[in-house]
Protein backbone atom coordinates (compact mmCIF):
# COMPACT_ATOMS: atom_id res chain seq x y z
CA UNK A 1 0.00 0.00 0.00
CA UNK A 2 1.29 3.70 -0.66
CA UNK A 3 2.08 5.66 1.90
CA UNK A 4 -0.20 9.38 1.61
CA UNK A 5 1.17 12.14 3.63
CA UNK A 6 -1.71 14.01 5.47
CA UNK A 7 -1.27 18.20 4.48
CA UNK A 8 -4.42 19.40 6.61
CA UNK A 9 -4.07 19.47 10.58
CA UNK A 10 -3.54 22.35 12.97
CA UNK A 11 -0.65 24.26 14.11
CA UNK A 12 -0.04 26.43 17.85
CA UNK A 13 0.87 30.00 16.68
CA UNK A 14 3.36 30.86 20.06
CA UNK A 15 1.89 27.80 21.78
CA UNK A 16 -1.64 29.10 22.13
CA UNK A 17 -3.26 30.41 19.32
CA UNK A 18 -4.43 27.38 17.25
CA UNK A 19 -5.32 27.18 13.59
CA UNK A 20 -5.70 25.17 10.85
CA UNK A 21 -2.36 24.94 8.86
CA UNK A 22 -4.58 26.36 5.59
CA UNK A 23 -5.19 29.72 5.71
CA UNK A 24 -6.00 32.64 4.21
CA UNK A 25 -3.97 35.99 2.82
CA UNK A 26 -5.73 38.97 2.16
CA UNK A 27 -3.22 40.26 -0.42
CA UNK A 28 -4.65 40.00 -3.62
CA UNK A 29 -8.84 41.20 -1.81
CA UNK A 30 -8.59 44.75 -2.81
CA UNK A 31 -6.49 43.91 -6.30
CA UNK A 32 -5.40 41.03 -7.54
CA UNK A 33 -2.04 42.81 -9.53
CA UNK A 34 0.16 45.29 -8.04
CA UNK A 35 -0.69 47.75 -10.37
CA UNK A 36 -4.63 47.28 -10.14
CA UNK A 37 -7.41 47.62 -11.24
CA UNK A 38 -9.18 47.50 -8.01
CA UNK A 39 -11.77 44.15 -7.30
CA UNK A 40 -14.97 44.13 -6.43
CA UNK A 41 -15.76 45.08 -2.89
CA UNK A 42 -18.86 42.95 -2.81
CA UNK A 43 -16.79 40.03 -4.23
CA UNK A 44 -14.20 40.00 -1.64
CA UNK A 45 -17.01 40.30 1.30
CA UNK A 46 -18.45 37.25 -0.10
CA UNK A 47 -14.78 35.37 -0.15
CA UNK A 48 -13.97 35.99 3.59
CA UNK A 49 -17.16 35.12 4.79
CA UNK A 50 -17.40 32.05 2.40
CA UNK A 51 -13.70 31.10 3.53
CA UNK A 52 -14.38 31.03 7.42
CA UNK A 53 -17.40 29.35 6.78
CA UNK A 54 -15.19 26.50 4.95
CA UNK A 55 -12.95 26.54 8.49
CA UNK A 56 -10.79 29.24 7.76
CA UNK A 57 -9.23 30.59 11.45
CA UNK A 58 -6.29 32.22 10.42
CA UNK A 59 -6.28 35.57 8.44
CA UNK A 60 -3.37 37.13 7.09
CA UNK A 61 -3.32 41.31 6.19
CA UNK A 62 -1.85 44.79 6.08
CA UNK A 63 -3.01 48.00 6.15
CA UNK A 64 -1.14 48.81 2.82
CA UNK A 65 -3.43 46.30 1.45
CA UNK A 66 -5.40 48.20 -0.48
CA UNK A 67 -6.10 49.27 -4.31
CA UNK A 68 -5.77 53.34 -5.02
CA UNK A 69 -9.66 54.43 -5.57
CA UNK A 70 -10.59 50.60 -4.09
CA UNK A 71 -10.89 48.65 -1.25
CA UNK A 72 -8.39 48.07 1.70
CA UNK A 73 -7.87 44.66 2.58
CA UNK A 74 -8.72 45.10 6.45
CA UNK A 75 -12.00 47.71 6.04
CA UNK A 76 -13.19 44.48 4.28
CA UNK A 77 -12.27 42.00 6.67
CA UNK A 78 -14.14 44.13 9.26
CA UNK A 79 -17.56 44.47 7.09
CA UNK A 80 -17.46 41.01 6.13
CA UNK A 81 -16.58 39.73 9.70
CA UNK A 82 -17.00 42.08 12.52
CA UNK A 83 -18.40 40.95 15.43
CA UNK A 84 -15.59 38.54 15.03
CA UNK A 85 -16.20 34.71 15.33
CA UNK A 86 -14.30 33.30 18.91
CA UNK A 87 -11.04 31.35 17.78
CA UNK A 88 -10.62 33.56 14.21
CA UNK A 89 -6.80 34.93 14.34
CA UNK A 90 -6.22 37.83 12.00
CA UNK A 91 -2.23 38.41 11.50
CA UNK A 92 -1.06 41.81 10.11
CA UNK A 93 2.42 43.49 9.02
CA UNK A 94 3.97 46.97 9.72
CA UNK A 95 6.91 48.12 8.82
CA UNK A 96 7.08 49.43 5.33
CA UNK A 97 5.74 52.69 4.32
CA UNK A 98 3.44 53.03 1.03
CA UNK A 99 3.34 56.80 -0.02
CA UNK A 100 -0.34 58.46 -1.69
CA UNK A 101 -0.25 56.79 -5.23
CA UNK A 102 2.27 54.01 -4.95
CA UNK A 103 1.27 50.69 -6.35
CA UNK A 104 3.39 49.02 -3.42
CA UNK A 105 5.53 50.08 -0.56
CA UNK A 106 8.71 52.08 -1.84
CA UNK A 107 10.09 52.79 1.88
CA UNK A 108 10.06 51.98 5.70
CA UNK A 109 8.67 53.32 8.72
CA UNK A 110 10.70 54.34 11.10
CA UNK A 111 10.88 52.83 15.17
CA UNK A 112 9.08 56.35 16.08
CA UNK A 113 6.13 55.52 13.36
CA UNK A 114 5.70 51.80 14.49
CA UNK A 115 2.93 52.18 17.66
CA UNK A 116 1.31 54.60 15.32
CA UNK A 117 0.85 51.82 12.15
CA UNK A 118 -0.10 49.56 14.82
CA UNK A 119 -2.94 51.79 16.37
CA UNK A 120 -3.96 51.91 12.87
CA UNK A 121 -4.72 48.35 12.44
CA UNK A 122 -5.97 48.11 15.12
CA UNK A 123 -9.06 51.21 14.28
CA UNK A 124 -9.29 49.76 10.34
CA UNK A 125 -9.94 45.98 11.76
CA UNK A 126 -12.00 47.30 14.75
CA UNK A 127 -10.04 45.31 17.33
CA UNK A 128 -8.34 46.22 20.95
CA UNK A 129 -5.79 44.05 20.42
CA UNK A 130 -3.72 42.37 17.35
CA UNK A 131 -3.56 38.42 17.92
CA UNK A 132 -0.08 38.50 15.52
CA UNK A 133 2.45 41.53 14.34
CA UNK A 134 4.90 40.56 11.85
CA UNK A 135 7.39 43.42 11.30
CA UNK A 136 8.79 43.87 7.92
CA UNK A 137 11.94 45.67 8.42
CA UNK A 138 12.58 46.23 4.94
CA UNK A 139 10.70 46.32 1.89
CA UNK A 140 11.48 43.62 -0.95
CA UNK A 141 14.39 42.22 0.74
CA UNK A 142 16.10 43.22 3.91
CA UNK A 143 19.89 43.39 4.01
CA UNK A 144 20.79 40.15 6.09
CA UNK A 145 23.55 42.13 8.02
CA UNK A 146 21.13 45.07 9.27
CA UNK A 147 20.25 45.33 12.89
CA UNK A 148 16.03 45.32 13.57
CA UNK A 149 16.55 45.37 17.32
CA UNK A 150 15.36 48.80 17.73
CA UNK A 151 12.27 48.56 15.71
CA UNK A 152 11.25 45.18 17.19
CA UNK A 153 11.56 46.69 20.87
CA UNK A 154 8.38 48.94 19.95
CA UNK A 155 6.76 46.12 19.17
CA UNK A 156 8.17 44.21 22.29
CA UNK A 157 6.76 47.37 24.38
CA UNK A 158 3.19 46.91 22.94
CA UNK A 159 3.45 43.00 23.32
CA UNK A 160 3.77 43.84 26.90
CA UNK A 161 0.93 46.53 27.08
CA UNK A 162 -1.43 43.89 26.04
CA UNK A 163 -1.71 45.42 22.59
CA UNK A 164 -0.28 42.37 20.55
CA UNK A 165 -0.25 38.77 21.90
CA UNK A 166 2.22 37.25 19.29
CA UNK A 167 5.21 38.80 17.23
CA UNK A 168 6.69 37.62 13.95
CA UNK A 169 9.09 38.62 11.43
CA UNK A 170 8.75 39.04 7.71
CA UNK A 171 12.09 39.21 5.11
CA UNK A 172 14.73 38.43 7.57
CA UNK A 173 17.59 36.14 8.45
CA UNK A 174 18.48 33.65 10.56
CA UNK A 175 20.84 36.24 12.43
CA UNK A 176 17.74 38.99 12.27
CA UNK A 177 15.55 35.83 14.07
CA UNK A 178 18.30 35.49 16.85
CA UNK A 179 18.73 39.28 17.36
CA UNK A 180 14.66 39.46 17.68
CA UNK A 181 14.75 36.68 20.12
CA UNK A 182 17.06 38.30 22.78
CA UNK A 183 14.53 40.96 23.26
CA UNK A 184 11.16 39.04 22.81
CA UNK A 185 9.74 35.53 21.86
CA UNK A 186 8.80 35.26 18.06
CA UNK A 187 6.19 33.21 17.28
CA UNK A 188 6.32 33.46 13.50
CA UNK A 189 8.52 33.74 10.87
CA UNK A 190 6.67 34.83 6.78
CA UNK A 191 9.41 34.96 3.90
CA UNK A 192 9.82 33.71 0.58
CA UNK A 193 9.20 30.45 -0.09
CA UNK A 194 7.39 27.99 -2.50
CA UNK A 195 8.01 24.21 -3.03
CA UNK A 196 9.46 25.25 -6.81
CA UNK A 197 11.97 27.74 -5.42
CA UNK A 198 13.27 26.42 -1.16
CA UNK A 199 15.55 29.29 -1.08
CA UNK A 200 15.11 29.38 3.15
CA UNK A 201 15.66 25.80 3.79
CA UNK A 202 17.94 27.24 6.71
CA UNK A 203 15.73 29.28 8.32
CA UNK A 204 12.96 27.00 8.09
CA UNK A 205 15.10 23.76 9.77
CA UNK A 206 15.55 26.80 12.53
CA UNK A 207 11.65 27.51 13.05
CA UNK A 208 11.16 23.76 13.29
CA UNK A 209 13.80 23.29 16.40
CA UNK A 210 12.34 26.41 17.91
CA UNK A 211 8.55 25.32 17.38
CA UNK A 212 8.18 29.00 15.23
CA UNK A 213 5.18 28.84 12.77
CA UNK A 214 6.36 29.07 9.36
CA UNK A 215 4.01 31.20 7.18
CA UNK A 216 5.33 32.13 3.77
CA UNK A 217 3.94 34.76 1.45
CA UNK A 218 3.97 34.01 -2.62
CA UNK A 219 3.11 29.80 -1.51
CA UNK A 220 1.80 29.82 -5.09
CA UNK A 221 5.06 31.55 -6.71
CA UNK A 222 4.14 35.19 -7.05
CA UNK A 223 1.92 36.58 -9.02
CA UNK A 224 1.15 33.46 -11.33
CA UNK A 225 1.41 29.95 -10.83
CA UNK A 226 4.52 28.34 -11.90
CA UNK A 227 4.63 26.54 -15.24
CA UNK A 228 6.51 23.35 -13.19
CA UNK A 229 6.69 19.86 -15.29
CA UNK A 230 6.69 18.31 -12.12
CA UNK A 231 4.04 20.11 -10.16
CA UNK A 232 1.91 19.70 -13.42
CA UNK A 233 3.16 15.88 -13.42
CA UNK A 234 2.05 15.31 -10.46
CA UNK A 235 -1.42 16.99 -10.39
CA UNK A 236 -2.26 14.79 -13.17
CA UNK A 237 -1.79 11.56 -11.31
CA UNK A 238 -3.86 12.96 -8.57
CA UNK A 239 -6.29 14.46 -10.27
CA UNK A 240 -5.70 17.99 -9.04
CA UNK A 241 -4.24 21.19 -9.73
CA UNK A 242 -0.91 22.47 -9.82
CA UNK A 243 -1.72 24.73 -7.33
CA UNK A 244 -3.42 22.57 -4.79
CA UNK A 245 -0.33 20.38 -5.42
CA UNK A 246 1.85 23.44 -4.66
CA UNK A 247 -0.15 24.16 -1.14
CA UNK A 248 -0.31 20.62 -0.36
CA UNK A 249 3.61 19.79 -1.23
CA UNK A 250 3.91 22.97 0.97
CA UNK A 251 2.38 21.72 3.81
CA UNK A 252 3.67 18.31 3.64
CA UNK A 253 7.36 19.80 3.45
CA UNK A 254 7.09 20.52 7.41
CA UNK A 255 5.38 20.84 10.34
CA UNK A 256 5.64 24.33 11.36
CA UNK A 257 4.73 25.22 7.95
CA UNK A 258 1.18 27.15 7.07
CA UNK A 259 -0.56 28.04 4.30
CA UNK A 260 -1.63 31.52 3.24
CA UNK A 261 -2.74 31.84 -0.30
CA UNK A 262 -4.56 34.75 -1.23
CA UNK A 263 -7.34 35.32 -4.43
CA UNK A 264 -9.80 37.46 -5.40
CA UNK A 265 -12.04 34.92 -7.01
CA UNK A 266 -14.48 32.58 -4.95
CA UNK A 267 -13.56 29.45 -7.13
CA UNK A 268 -9.75 29.88 -6.52
CA UNK A 269 -10.73 29.86 -2.74
CA UNK A 270 -12.35 27.00 -2.94
CA UNK A 271 -9.97 25.15 -4.93
CA UNK A 272 -7.07 26.44 -2.46
CA UNK A 273 -8.87 25.17 0.39
CA UNK A 274 -9.08 22.11 -1.01
CA UNK A 275 -5.68 21.32 -1.39
CA UNK A 276 -5.42 20.90 2.80
CA UNK A 277 -7.16 17.22 1.33
CA UNK A 278 -4.71 16.49 -1.40
CA UNK A 279 -2.64 13.34 0.30
CA UNK A 280 1.08 13.55 -1.74
CA UNK A 281 3.20 10.52 -1.21
CA UNK A 282 6.68 10.75 -0.43
CA UNK A 283 7.49 9.96 -4.24
CA UNK A 284 5.76 13.19 -4.66
CA UNK A 285 7.44 14.99 -2.44
CA UNK A 286 10.44 13.87 -3.84
CA UNK A 287 9.78 14.59 -7.05
CA UNK A 288 8.71 18.21 -6.31
CA UNK A 289 11.56 18.95 -4.45
CA UNK A 290 13.66 17.24 -7.31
Amino acid sequence: MTTQISTGGHFEIGGDLRVARMGFGAMRLPMSRLDGPANDRDTGLKILRRAVELGVDHIDTAAFYYAQDGPAANEMIRAALAPYPDGLVIATKVGPYRGPGEPHPSGTIPASGLRAEVERNLRELGRDHLDLVYLRPGGMETPADESIGERFAVLAALREEGVIRHLGLSHVSAAQLAEAREIAPVAAIQNRFDVTRPQDVELLAVCEREVIAYAPYFPLGGFGIPDDERANAIAARHGATVPQVLLAGLLALSPVMLAIPGTGSPDHLEENLAAADVALTPDDLAELRG
